[in-house]
């Protein structure tokens, strides 16, 4: 699982009124229920935190053995290779790295021609890491947070027109910490992802576009040097930042970040302030503002492309009245890899999801040979660079295999294998989760996503025959849970998802989260439910609706 919320990676969508109820299930065990046994968990297991996975970090051998390892199993089912033929759903990521800072310029004038030549970079601005070595020259608008949500009615550029123009714009969202907010008021949603923003400015005609801190709800933001180092490191790192290719390939005008002086210096002629506009662009009567300035800015970028493989097979239903109509079922195979001289074997982050969902496909597959198949078809993918981002399954909602809408439900299991234990006093990485023993989960499991659909929600209940205590809860926390794992993007997409998830402890994305440590009992029933449920679904003669 993602091991912290990334600002600007979370989502917001507005849910279909839920019209109909899923028939009620018949409490009887799917077919094949009893061949997801715990030996075959522990066995799998065992592969995935093996010295030849190497921790299963993104774009490592380690992670290609991995890939092979799940691909092989899918064909010894006899699934159907799902993406063109193909196990391996391949798709891009980009390393960016800053080229020439000579290269790398921002030049403004007044509306009387005053140059302001003095910008340097890093001090007053740089490249964001999704933009394109490009070169541009415009006026400046000011269009608030740059967000256009149909969905919610919201478009900060109203009837405006940014052609020609060099667009600027805030980072985050209107209301980010207000509850009435109708984004959300708890984390920023995925309209606040900058490349969607940017991608929004070149759609409407904009030839660059400059983002500054919302100082509004931001007071405190960080100095421009500090985010610069964040975003181009000046020692090379661990591993490198990527970037999801299918969203930087949209984008061809040139980005950049800019302090909230330089900010100032651009609105300084316009007649207000600069105060007086971020407050303003938080107004719903917001409307863009035209400033006495034009800019001139070039990055020089390059972008170094590297193809990683989604894993996915697919078992056909018999459903003839809707035969595209899929149900996922998903996990991430990726992890840390190797630090230093540890190996983070990620044995519940997430082997022990792979293994879940490798039995389920099992399950399924042998009910299917003893006749008894179902009536959707089933997609299993696992999913890559969950660790990066979600890139992964973000890179599958770019190009689905079959379009969203045919897409029923996803069961998502992520972390299943430990007893959640969070520590009084755990820190940030525990934020807004209650201190709790592990004694007290030994046989308990929490399903997140369950407030976007009660249609789901009951299913759940319906499927838990081996008495789990299931839990509902984490939906709205502090600690973002879950816009932290591969159920998120769909979700964000209008479909129903769910999130399976033991919880988190002290040795998540740690070099103990060992596979001796997993509850192999207690995983075994959470992935007969996962099973369970996933069947109903895919038999169901209604489709779950969202709240």
């Amino acid at each position: 699982m993602l091991l912290r919320p990334l600002l600007g990676l979370a989502f917001g969508c507005i849910y279909l009124v839920a019209t109909y109820a899923l028939a009620i299930q018949q409490a009887d065990h799917a077919p094949a229920f009893d061949s997801i046994r715990e030996i075959d968990l522990r066995a799998d297991v065992a592969v995935l935190t093996s010295d030849d996975m190497q921790g299963r970090r993104t774009d490592t051998e380690g992670n290609r053995r991995t890939t092979s390892f799940i691909a092989k199993r899918f064909e010894q089912l006899d699934l159907t290779p799902a993406a063109n033929g193909s196990y391996s759903m391949s798709f891009e990521l980009i390393v960016p790295r800053l080229e020439s800072r000579e290269n790398n310029t921002l030049i403004t004038r007044t509306r009387t021609d005053v140059t302001i030549d003095s910008l340097v970079l890093g001090d007053d601005y740089f490249p964001q890491r999704f933009s394109p070595s490009a070169s541009a020259e415009g006026g400046v608008v000011f269009a608030g947070f740059g967000i256009t949500a149909t969905s919610i009615d919201h478009d900060d550029y109203a009837e405006s027109d940014a052609t020609g123009k060099v667009v600027l714009l805030l980072t985050h969202e209107p209301g980010e910490y207000d509850p009435q907010s109708k984004f959300d008021g708890l984390a920023p949603t995925e309209h606040a992802r900058l490349v969607r923003k940017a991608i929004e400015a070149e759609r409407r005609g904009a030839v660059a576009v400059l983002f500054t801190s919302d100082t509004h709800n931001h007071n405190r933001s960080s100095s421009l040097n500090s985010a610069m180092d964040r975003a181009w490191p000046s020692v090379e790192r661990r591993r490198p930042r990527y970037e999801l290719g299918s969203w930087v390939a949209q984008l061809t005008i040139p980005a950049m970040q800019i302090s909230t002086t330089v900010a100032e210096q651009l609105v300084a002629d316009s007649g207000t302030s600069w105060s007086t506009l971020v407050a303003e662009a938080e107004s719903e009567e917001f409307s863009p503002v035209e400033l006495p300035v034009t800019v001139s800015a070039t990055t020089d970028v390059s972008r170094e492309q590297v193809t990683i493989n989604n894993v996915v097979g697919l078992l056909r239903g018999t459903n003839s009245t809707a035969p595209d109509e899929w149900i996922i079922v998903s996990a991430h195979l990726d992890h840390e890899g190797i630090i230093g001289t540890q190996t983070y074997r990620g044995a519940d982050d997430n082997a022990s999801g792979v293994a879940g969902l490798l039995e389920v496909a099992d399950a399924f597959v042998s009910a299917a040979r003893e006749g008894q198949k179902s009536k959707r078809s089933i997609l299993f993918a696992a999913w890559n660079a969950e660790e990066l981002g979600l890139l992964g399954s973000w890179a599958y909602i770019e190009n689905p295999l079959t379009p969203l809408e045919d897409t029923v439900a996803v069961i998502n299991l992520d972390m299943i294998g430990r007893d959640e234990e969070i520590p009084p006093q755990g820190g940030p990485r525990f934020r807004g989760l209650p201190s709790q023993a592990a004694d007290s989960n030994h046989n308990a499991v929490n399903i997140l996503g369950y407030s976007h659909s009660t249609d789901l929600r009951e299913a759940v209940e319906r499927a838990n025959l081996i008495n789990l205590d299931v839990r509902f809860r984490y939906d709205d926390n502090p600690s973002n849970l879950l816009r932290r794992s591969d159920q998120w993007p769909f979700l964000t997409r209008g479909v129903p998802a769910l999130f399976v998830h033991t919880g988190l402890h002290p040795d998540y994305h740690t070099d103990r989260d060992v596979a001796e440590k997993l509850n192999y009992g207690k995983m075994t029933r959470i992935v007969q439910l996962a099973y369970q449920l996933s069947w109903d679904l895919a038999n169901a003669p209604n489709r779950p609706a969202l709240d």
